[in-house]
């Protein structure tokens, strides 16, 4: 019998999303100017308001209420009718140094021996539904609020968009999980009042999100998946009716509460664990990322249609205390998933320092995940620009996604016969 799936994404101005990029914006320029950074910074985003809390242990100094500022006014919030913005809000640190008992069991003579940042289970999944190996609603609802971005700073044929918004698609399978076509799209934009009647208002949003969004997203898209495109969707644009009071100063925002937009949509699995402000020897972060390159790389090499990798660790701890293997009855080779796990922990050293270096992960590369997505985006090599008062100014060319290279395909085809 035919299914349903849901996955939502958010923008770059939902109040979590802000405290996540704030977060990963001061990672960034820790790594920058001392690549030997701990770091775990919170953020919290309110009315009017900005607070940091973490841990850091950094030969470096920052001026963190400038990097907060500087991050609040690139997504769109630079008036004071937001009720929030980066000239004007107040900016409150409560920053202070790792502890002690956590360093020692992270930091070792030898950084091959280096010991997992906490204990936990991370997760990588990877279908073949999409090009880029994600699952399909949420592909969709991430691209979705990207192209809506991109509406609201050309700021032309739909000029009264503001930054925070939300996406939510469904999509209709069959009973052998191939996707059939699109059941529901709801989207909800904040805006300007820009006219006295409500319904009125609500008539022109709904009418150029369906008429204006949804066909330059079908236009990006391959043929197969415009196709899910039919007349009969259900579109709930903005059900509240109206959305003028948003981001910070209509939700608190916190890092790390939209764990499940930043990974898989809700398909797979995850750990618990958030991202954001988090310096790669946190295995939260660096171990999802390497679980999800490695599950990548198997699904491409013909492994099997759809994989789930778990891996699991113990605080100051090297080796990690198991991998697991899924594949939902979808694997092409001859081994059952215990079988394919053991080849995986073969394939893909999953001790914390291997990880770092292979995905080139100690480099200031973080700020671009912290919004639509940490999976799923395209790997590429660009030239960052930090400066400090204290510290000058530096350059320094960085590899982003690198866990989104199919860079180890052949060895696991070699490895399993393919």
């Amino acid at each position: 019998m035919p299914y349903l799936f849901t996955s939502e994404s958010v923008s770059e101005g939902h109040p979590d999303k802000i405290a996540d990029q704030i977060s990963d914006a001061l990672l960034d320029n820790f790594l920058a100017f001392d690549l030997e950074s701990k770091v775990a910074c919170e953020t919290l985003v309110t009315t009017g308001q900005v607070i940091l809390a973490g841990e850091v242990k950094s030969s470096t100094y920052l001026d963190l209420q400038a990097i907060a500022r500087d991050v609040i006014n690139k997504i769109g919030y630079t008036k004071g009718e937001y009720q929030f913005s980066g000239n004007s809000c107040g900016v409150i640190s409560l920053i202070h140094e790792q502890s002690q008992d956590i360093n020692q069991g992270v930091d070792r003579g030898s950084k091959e021996e280096q010991g997992a940042g906490d204990q936990g289970m991370m997760f990588g999944y990877a279908t073949k539904e999409t090009e880029n190996y994600m699952p399909l609603a949420l592909d969709i609802s991430h691209k979705l609020l990207q192209e809506l971005a991109v509406l609201r700073r050309e700021n032309g044929t739909v000029s009264y968009l503001r930054p925070d918004a939300k996406a939510q698609v469904t999509i209709e399978y069959s009973d052998d999980n191939i996707p059939q076509r699109i059941d529901t799209i709801v989207v909800s934009t904040q805006h300007d009042p820009f006219m006295e009647d409500d319904a009125k208002m609500l008539a022109k949003i709904k009418q150029d999100i369906i008429s204006v969004l949804i066909p330059r997203i079908k236009s990006k898209l391959p043929g197969n998946i415009r196709a899910l495109f039919d007349d009969q969707i259900t579109y709930h644009i903005n059900p509240t009716g109206k959305f003028v009071i948003g981001g910070p100063h209509g939700d608190t925002g916190l890092t790390g509460r939209k764990i499940i937009v930043d990974t898989y949509g809700g398909k797979g699995a995850h750990g618990g664990g958030a991202f954001s402000g988090k310096d790669p020897s946190k295995v939260d972060r660096s171990a999802a990322y390497a679980a999800r390159h490695a599950a990548k790389n198997l699904v491409a090499a013909g492994v099997a249609d759809e994989l789930l990798l778990q891996v699991s660790y113990a605080i100051g701890v090297v080796e990690p205390t198991s991998i697991y293997v899924d594949t939902f009855g979808t694997a092409k080779v001859k081994m059952n998933d215990g079988e394919i796990a053991k080849k995986v922990a073969q394939l893909f050293d999953m001790r914390p320092f291997a990880i770092e270096d292979r995905l080139k992960l100690r480099n200031p590369i973080y700020l671009e995940t912290a919004a639509y997505g940490h999976m799923g985006k395209e790997p590429q090599t660009v030239t960052k620009v930090f400066e400090s008062p204290y510290n000058g100014r530096i350059e320094k060319e960085v590899e982003l996604f690198t866990w989104e290279k199919l860079d180890a395909q052949d060895k696991v085809k070699a490895a399993f016969g393919l």
